[in-house]
């Protein structure tokens, strides 16, 4: 019989798992180096879902139960522990942090560390697992809630506002101008959610209240003082192997992905893009950058060799065997699967929804030294702004 754990598992990965099924029928790049030794941020805050997350969510803690994330092999690659990171090690997140040489990584808002004094000089991680563009109350009102994390960009937001006065109590300086606010990818749970009211909510319907979302979020940041953000745009979620091992065979794009998928992710990006424009002719006095996750991702996909990975599409921490080596009913973390691949470096996918670190090593290299091919403008631009404290 399934525990309690198990089945808000499961509740948790079927909206994904319905969203890939119904959307199947409607010169390598260096690791992310550090900038010259006067960085000019030395404090930042990030915001987003699982790809962005540092601890906000435990297996049994936190917003809701989210899968084994607190179980080995989790964290098993830099950490040698589970840091409730969703992979093997660190995130884009934290090779931000490293490329600015902060003296930490960023502290989740939930934990004790983030509360510490000290730990706040380089800010605070904000993102949460299973977090939507969309508030949570719209998926309530439609029958969608499931057992999903509560948490939106918005929840978010407030919590930065909390931030702030917990600090100006203390007598800690507002920092927000010379901050650098990272604003992880966010929307991919949103299509997920909604996908069994499909008749009623299209995905066109949900690209516009997403990233509608989004864009009030970081207009919210420029209006509390934010200058320098960098935003990221979703990656190849049809590359993922759970969305290749759910999918129709015949459903791949000329990178052997989802094609239905990577299309929604896409489209998604086009939208997000125009906002930022209009949001950078608003706001002349900040710097918006965009991090294209899904130009980075499709670099990696169009050879996955020249960045030294053999395995593009198996997940490294799975079971089932096979192609993608993924089974929904026995995922990463869980008592049926504690052990992960004996080189996660060769591998793109680490879980089957999240990637290795050696994949968001690659991913991060192309954002912080890729030049604008995949940040725009360039991160060493958007550094350059700062240390000569113009926008």
């Amino acid at each position: 019989m399934a525990t309690r754990a198990t089945s808000r598992r499961l509740l948790l990965l079927l909206p994904l798992a319905l969203a890939i099924v119904v959307a199947g029928t409607a010169a390598a790049a260096p690791a992310a180096a550090a900038p010259p030794a006067a960085s000019p941020f030395r404090t930042v805050y990030a915001f987003g879902d699982s790809f962005t997350d540092t601890g906000n969510t435990h297996s049994t803690t936190g917003p809701y139960s989210f899968g084994y994330v607190s179980s080995p092999p989790y964290g098993a690659t830099f950490f040698h522990r589970s840091t409730n990171r969703y992979s093997d090690g660190r995130l884009v997140v934290d090779f931000l942090a490293e490329a600015l040489k902060l003296p930490s990584f960023l502290p989740p808002y939930l934990s004790a560390a983030a509360s510490n004094t000290s730990a706040q000089e380089v800010g605070v991680n904000f993102a949460v697992a299973g977090a939507t563009a969309i508030e949570h109350d719209f998926f309530a009102k439609n029958n969608l809630s499931f057992d999903i994390t509560p948490q939106s960009i918005m929840t978010q937001l407030g919590w930065f506002d909390a931030h702030l006065r917990a600090a100006a109590g203390k007598g800690k300086t507002n920092k927000v101008g010379d901050a650098l606010f990272w604003v992880g990818e966010i929307g991919a749970n949103d299509y997920a959610y909604t996908v069994v009211a499909r008749d009623t909510i299209p995905p066109k319907l949900i690209r516009t209240m997403a990233v509608q979302r989004v864009t009030t979020f970081v207009e919210g940041l420029l209006e509390r003082g934010a200058k320098y953000l960098i935003v990221q745009g979703l990656p190849l979620t049809g590359c993922l192997s759970m969305a290749m091992t759910l999918a129709r065979a015949e459903d791949r794009d000329n990178v052997s992905c989802v094609a239905s998928v990577n299309q929604q992710s896409y489209a998604h990006n086009r939208r997000l893009l125009a906002a930022l424009h209009q949001l950078r002719q608003k706001h002349p006095d900040a710097v918006i950058a965009y991090a294209d996750y899904y130009a980075a991702h499709l670099a990696v996909m169009r050879s996955p060799s020249r960045y030294g990975f053999t395995e593009p599409f198996r997940t490294c921490c799975g079971s089932g065997g096979g192609a993608y080596n993924f089974d929904l009913f026995a995922t990463c973390g869980s008592p049926a699967v504690n052990t992960a691949c004996a080189q996660p470096a060769k591998y793109i996918n680490w879980d089957g929804v999240h990637m290795t670190e050696a994949m968001y090593k690659v991913v991060a290299g192309k954002f912080f030294q890729g030049g604008d091919g995949y940040c725009r403008p360039s991160f060493s631009d958007l550094l350059a702004r700062k240390a000569q404290g113009k926008p």
